[in-house]
């Protein structure tokens, strides 16, 4: 832990009492067989001469097994009536009785490994001397250890014979796929690219598994086992006809129809639609991402791409279908360079759990529904998964987008990979579908020294009525869901995640504590975004006569999350526009020096950042840990964890108090995941123009000041406060009328401080 930053006192979240006042802050590896001969004993004197009449008596006794030989067995000697200090002499052998056998067996099932006090005790109860009764047990593992094996080694012959039978057929159903059932001759190059695609992945991940399994089981059968032979290298291919209509898939593959029924044999019919789609998909993403004019007409500043919707239907007539009537459509292209190497950023995009967390601003919520294809095996390349994700901007006043789509991941050559997604409603129809997903995604280049390059498409069909027409300018602009805003948030990730520590003052350097710090600060701005956006899983409760527009509330029952104080807690967010820059508003936010302008429950103490890490090349980009020394000496210091993150399309300042405890925890490096936060803050975004306030104000119905600024911001405010402990007890009117009035006092401050009352 950083010197200075060890917290003697404690706080608790911040809660609001029953007169409605706020209060406080607060498989395992086979073992070659012995060379020994089988039924061959060593440790009790056997020799290979021994006779087979005493073989089969030793039997009898439980002995017949394979030893197991080295230096534990070398160097022991027989006992009781073996031992005989003259070697000439013959041997005898002591023949166990049944009851000692019995008797043995039993106290096996339960010790396999008895130490010298239980043998001797066993032994003086069966009249045996503990070295033989040592050398039973040896015996009895080593015969258990090599029915288990014999057991295994069944397994694995069954299981290559299965891989060989089906390597046989996909070789049959690949060599009669090359025949026309018509004329004879060969099919098409272009007709055998999906049908090649996909075996090559699976005779990929076939010959692993042979090669593996045929090595273990050589072991075992003496001699090497001969793999059937794969597939020939693949043809070339060329780039499909996007648009696949169900019941077409001989027109478009001819034969190779009957090779997707035979390798897909364990799918119906829709999920080999859900194949032939997402390939297609796949290379009119790739034609999309690499295309200039006239598909893509760039603007005279040269800083965006509009879609050429007229040359989009010529180029790719088909499509995934018309577009729905009374739909509008997004297109935005964006490329960038970020600081992660392809490997890692394709991992992030094909595993759910990580692109939902690296995407949080963004995805709401998301799963993985379906999954047709792992890829080969080692990587992603032919990773084909049905999703479902909700797609959010952050704030109360603009719906959330729901999406049911195929995501499919392809290695187009060495560094060069693509992830796209198309929309599945017309292969699998749902409820009401509101947004359309038409191949949409990103490619992937390596470059050097661990960069890649990025080219991002986002190509959507929206019905946008349930956006506030306060942000209808910033959706319409493509800026709120489109390329640009996931390629910014993407860069500023890669920053995050490559930060390294500096010498300045105040910086957390121990790797353990920054981990720690940073993972809660992460599942700080997960549970902002999350509680801020208008979700289908919130359901939010409009209040009038604020002082602010539209106030929403909405509580929820918090019991068993370690990550949340148990109780009701009560959310409430509003957006509004300042005309301010969103940069202006953001450094006013996240600077600790003006934060008593604006946080009314820090009560006029002064506030001083603690420790901080910094995760980007913007100053604003960093996590800091606050405390707020109160005026009131009655009153205890405040704990705030507050991070500050900014980029080109959004910015954010969350903030939660934090118990002391548990965060000296944390900064000694401890798991952050118990530790409770109720995260409140700002997200601000631009308002989606350039023009002056006046011109901006009559778009949206509100009053301006043109003299403040041109090109806006619109500024969601959210708190979330502990209302009642009781996760049974009921929300009083008082508790809503108090978090009401200190989120309009907070608006009405920061347009004062931002010199913007009238807006």
């Amino acid at each position: 832990m950083m010197a200075g930053v060890m917290i003697p006192a404690r706080n608790t979240p911040p809660m609001i009492s029953g007169n409605g006042n706020v209060s406080g802050f607060g498989t395992s590896s086979l073992v070659q067989p012995s060379n020994m001969m089988e039924g061959e004993l060593h440790p009790l004197g056997m020799t290979q001469h021994t006779s087979e009449s005493e073989l089969a008596r030793m039997r009898d006794d439980g002995f017949d097994s394979t030893m197991k030989s080295g230096s534990e067995n070398n160097h022991e000697v027989a006992s009781g009536d073996d031992q005989n200090p003259r070697p000439n002499k013959k041997k005898r052998y002591h023949r166990h009785t049944q009851h000692q056998i019995q008797e043995m067996e039993a106290f096996f099932k339960e010790c396999l490994h008895p130490d010298d006090k239980q043998r001797k005790e066993l032994g003086r109860e069966l009249g045996l001397e503990p070295l033989q009764v040592k050398f039973w047990f040896q015996n009895k593992r080593t015969q258990m250890k090599t029915q288990h094996e014999r057991q295994e080694n069944t397994q694995l012959r069954a299981e290559n014979e299965k891989l060989r039978a089906d390597n046989t057929r996909f070789r049959e159903a690949l060599s009669t796929s090359y025949s026309c059932p018509n004329c004879g001759g060969p099919t098409a190059v272009g007709q055998m690219s999906f049908d090649e695609h996909h075996l090559r992945l699976e005779n990929a991940r076939l010959r692993e598994e042979i090669d593996s399994i045929s090595a273990i089981a050589a072991k075992y059968v003496g001699k090497p086992v001969v793999n059937y032979p794969l597939l020939s290298s693949p043809m070339p291919s060329q780039p499909f006809e996007f648009g696949a209509q169900p019941g077409t898939t001989g027109e478009i593959y001819g034969a190779a129809g009957d090779l997707v029924r035979s390798i897909s044999s364990t799918l119906g019919a829709d999920k080999q639609m859900i194949v032939e789609l997402a390939v297609a998909a796949m290379e009119e993403l790739i034609r999309m991402a690499q295309m200039g004019e006239p598909l893509w007409i760039t603007s005279l500043d040269g800083t965006t791409c509009a879609l050429n919707e007229e040359e989009y239907i010529r180029t790719f007539p088909r499509g995934i279908g018309p577009k729905p009537s009374g739909f509008k459509c997004e297109a935005s292209r964006e490329t960038a360079v970020v600081f992660m190497n392809h490997v890692s950023l394709v991992e992030i995009l094909m595993d759910m759990h990580q692109w939902s967390i690296v995407f949080s601003g963004i995805v709401s919520k998301a799963s993985t529904l379906d999954v047709l294809s792992t890829g080969v095996a080692g990587n992603y390349n032919g990773a084909l998964q049905v999703m479902a994700a909700e797609f959010q901007v952050p704030s109360p006043l603009v719906t959330t987008r729901e999406s049911y789509y195929v995501r499919y991941c392809k290695q187009h050559a060495e560094g060069t990979w693509a992830v796209v997604d198309v929309s599945l409603d017309n292969i699998r129809p749902g409820p009401t579908v509101r947004c359309r997903r038409r191949p949409s995604g990103s490619l992937i280049q390596e470059m050097p020294d661990g960069y890649s390059k990025v080219t991002w498409v986002e190509h959507v069909e929206v019905d946008d009525s349930g956006v506030h027409n306060l942000y209808k300018q910033l959706v319409s602009s493509g800026r709120a869901f489109g390329a640009q805003r996931w390629i910014a948030t993407l860069d500023r990730q890669c920053e995050r995640l490559a930060s390294v520590p500096t010498s300045d003052v105040g910086v957390i350097t121990n790797q353990d504590s920054r981990k720690s710090m940073l993972k809660l600060a992460e599942r700080m701005g997960i549970s902002f975004c999350a509680g801020v956006s208008a979700s289908t899983t919130h359901t939010w409760t409009m209040l009038s006569g604020t002082g602010a527009d539209d106030v929403r509330v909405m509580t929820r029952k918090s019991v068993d999350d370690p990550g949340r104080p148990p109780g009701i807690v009560l959310s409430a967010a509003t957006s509004f526009w300042l005309p301010v820059s969103p940069k202006s508003v953001f450094d006013f936010l996240r600077d600790e020096n003006s934060r008593n302008e604006w946080d009314i429950l820090s009560n006029g103490g002064v506030v001083q950042e603690m420790a901080h890490i910094a995760n980007g090349r913007d100053t604003g980009n960093r996590v800091s840990l606050l405390r707020v020394n109160s005026t009131n000496s009655s009153q205890s210091n405040m704990l705030i964890l507050q991070e500050s993150c900014t980029d080109p399309t959004a910015s954010f300042v969350i903030y939660a108090p934090v118990d002391i405890v548990a965060m000296n925890v944390v900064l000694n490096g401890g798991d952050p995941d118990y530790v409770a936060l109720l995260p409140s803050g700002f997200a601000i975004l631009p308002d989606g123009s350039t023009v002056t306030g006046t011109a901006l104000s009559a778009d949206v119905g509100i009053a301006g000041d043109a003299a403040c600024s041109s090109g806006g911001s619109l500024l969601t405010v959210a708190f979330q406060i502990l209302v009642d402990s009781v996760p049974t007890a009921k929300l009083s009117l008082g508790s809503v009328a108090t978090v009401n009035n200190l989120i309009a006092c907070t608006v009405e401050r920061i347009k004062a401080s931002l010199s913007c009352e009238n807006a």
